[in-house]
């Protein structure tokens, strides 16, 4: 025994694990046996291989012919208790190999959701803490107050958009098929900044967006960017006014009477001249 004053180092216990079983390793048909009688019968293929998961606890594992399964294994797990030369079987399993094809990883029905998806009826709730929107101004005592904030500066709702809500807001609009960079606006006479069908904007997205008035404009009632454009800028050209015709080159109106056949009462040889052959009157 070692007092606890001496300075002597207690050699420490070595545990190593196995690296082989034999007994778990041979145990092919046993584990063959307990995956045909789970599996449909022809759907347990060929001896994948064995993995020692800890001592004296192995698994084996088959080709799984199940259709819709390619690439799965059957994992039939067994262990054996110490100086035993019998494996037993613990469990039976379906599981998905390297190549398995499997369904993808669940997504919250919040982040699924796209632009456009939201339709008739359907109903968005927006979460209390959505970073999108921040705290609105709450009516107060003050008349005059209360009238700018409501009827000037659009306020007086439980929230409104935070300053990260209208930065992406900015950026969707501003990227978008009304932006600057689209080929309708790439290919305008001018902006929407100069144009009489633009509706300016309420708040801070004023200084860049407004929206279009403009029937004949594709982007009627949408959000457009000032530097948006298309051909149907107010000031893009002026109709051009109705000038009296020229008179036609050709006389296509007037007409002039033309006999088509001659008077039936007088033939076309004179009674008084003489009579020829082949002559005619």
């Amino acid at each position: 025994m070692v007092g606890m004053g001496d300075n002597q180092r207690v050699p420490a216990t070595v545990t190593r694990r196995a690296t082989s079983d034999p007994v778990l390793d041979a145990a092919v048909d046993l584990a063959r046996a307990a995956a045909q009688e789970v599996a449909e019968p022809g759907q347990v293929g060929g001896h994948v291989g064995f993995v020692l998961e800890q001592d004296r606890l192995g698994t084996h594992h088959f080709t799984c012919l199940v259709p819709g399964y390619r690439g799965w294994v059957w994992s039939v797990t067994l262990a054996r208790v110490p100086r035993s030369r019998t494996a037993t079987v613990c469990e039976v399993v379906l599981v998905p190999g390297e190549e398995a094809l499997l369904a993808p990883e669940w997504v919250p029905w919040s982040e699924r959701l796209r632009p456009g998806d939201l339709g008739i009826g359907d109903l968005l709730p927006t979460a209390a803490d959505d970073d999108r929107l921040e705290p609105g101004w709450l009516a107060s005592d003050d008349e005059e107050a209360d009238r700018l904030a409501f009827v000037e500066l659009g306020l007086g709702r439980p929230r409104v958009l935070s300053f990260l809500g209208r930065v992406e807001a900015a950026e969707r609009w501003w990227e978008g098929d009304f932006g600057p960079h689209s080929p309708m606006a790439q290919a305008a006479p001018a902006g929407c900044s100069s144009c009489g069908f633009m509706v300016p904007m309420a708040g801070a997205l004023r200084a860049a967006f407004g929206v279009c008035a403009n029937t004949y404009s594709p982007a009627d009632g949408r959000v457009v960017a000032l530097d948006y454009g298309c051909g149907g800028h107010s000031e893009a050209a002026l109709v051009p006014g109705s000038r009296p015709s020229d008179a036609p080159r050709i006389d296509e109106v007037g007409f002039d009477v033309v006999r088509a056949r001659p008077d039936p009462e007088h033939g076309s040889v004179s009674e008084t001249e003489p009579v020829e052959d082949l002559g005619h009157s």
